[in-house]
């Protein structure tokens, strides 16, 4: 089998060190990594598959030699540097936001349009987290029933923020307990024993800019722009993984037992839905696992064809490094790279 020249920039962020463990589990067929983070990281090491790798400054001959560029390093370095990497012949998967809505750049999710990689592009984009679990749940029910509108309220992990989001919440909590004074610095109000109504940067329109993530890269990885979505997201105390209330209205009946089998078949979804059992889908159990989990389906009575769902996954996993490394299996897999 051939092996790759994979690099990764922002590679001692949250989820670069994800990419990275997530390389190694899934044993990608990586013949050189090479770590890449900003001057203030290079230089430290990091572990692959029993080796120790310096991490290199990230710079515009970076690139040289890779095959795979898997960025995770913000908007700004993917504006500037993705291009780059692309003309010096990688394959760029980029996590940030920045191109994701470009018309001529996919955005894909494996389980749920994956012949979006039909051409050959030199960057790829990595939807965002919450969208991503979302879809693939939706896509299967989509196809069965046609879906007409989605009202979806999010339960955000402070991992989407990063290491410094997730200190802060232990730190917090910490203080709180004591009845020590609570130091805000990631957040605008403390996140600790607290839910934030506010993921990213206000919109005109009333809504923040991860909401309308939610509505716009949903229409384009489902490939149907009539679907009407409207989403609230909000932070949550929680370190790992991403929980959502989904309602779903369709064009044609669905029952739940329908559902639950339509989705207990489809690709990356694992069914938990017995609440006679207590048993439903909880962010510490999906925590270090790939697939998104789905429960409390059940018939929404306030419309004709309706469904609840409960679906969570890890965001650092599914909603992140997993899916851009599955991107790349799903190219070699259809010989694109």
């Amino acid at each position: 089998m051939r092996q790759y020249n994979v690099a990764v920039v922002g590679a001692t962020g949250a989820v670069g060190s994800e990419m990275i463990k997530t390389l190694s589990q899934r044993d990608f067929p990586v013949k050189e990594l090479r770590p890449l983070a900003s001057s203030r990281s290079a230089g430290r090491s990091i572990e692959f598959k029993g080796e120790e790798i310096t991490v290199s400054e990230l710079k515009k001959g970076s690139f040289e030699g890779i095959d795979i560029a898997l960025f995770s390093a913000g908007g700004g370095v993917s504006k500037e540097f993705a291009p780059v990497a692309a003309k010096a012949g990688a394959v760029v998967i980029d996590n940030s936001s920045a191109f994701r809505m470009e018309p001529d750049i996919p955005l894909v999710v494996p389980e749920v349009n994956p012949e979006a990689l039909k051409a050959r592009p030199g960057i790829i984009a990595n939807p965002n987290c919450s969208t991503i679990q979302m879809v693939v749940v939706l896509k299967p029910l989509h196809d069965a029933a046609g879906i007409k509108r989605v009202v979806v309220s999010t339960y955000q992990a402070v991992s989407g923020t990063g290491w410094k989001a997730m200190e802060e919440l232990r730190i917090q909590s910490e203080a709180v307990l004591k009845g020590e004074k609570v130091v805000k610095e990631v957040y605008p109000h403390q996140i600790a024993f607290n839910i934030l109504p506010h993921i990213d940067v206000f919109l005109e329109n009333g809504y923040t800019k991860e909401e309308m993530k939610m509505v716009n890269e949903t229409r384009k990885i489902m490939g149907d722009n009539s679907i009407a979505v409207t989403a609230t997201t909000a932070r949550v105390p929680v370190f790992l993984s991403h929980s959502e209330s989904v309602n779903v209205e369709f064009y044609k009946p669905l029952s739940p037992a329908q559902a639950r089998e339509i989705l207990s078949n489809a690709p990356g979804v694992k069914v938990i839905d017995d609440p006679s059992r207590n048993l439903y889908p909880l962010s510490i159990d999906a925590a270090g696992q790939d697939e998104t989990f789905v429960g409390r389906i059940r018939k929404d009575e306030s419309v004709a064809h309706g469904l609840n769902l409960w679906v969570v996954a890890d965001n650092l996993r599914k909603g992140a490094a997993l899916n851009a490394v599955q991107i790349a299996e799903e190219m070699i897999k259809r010989g694109l790279i």
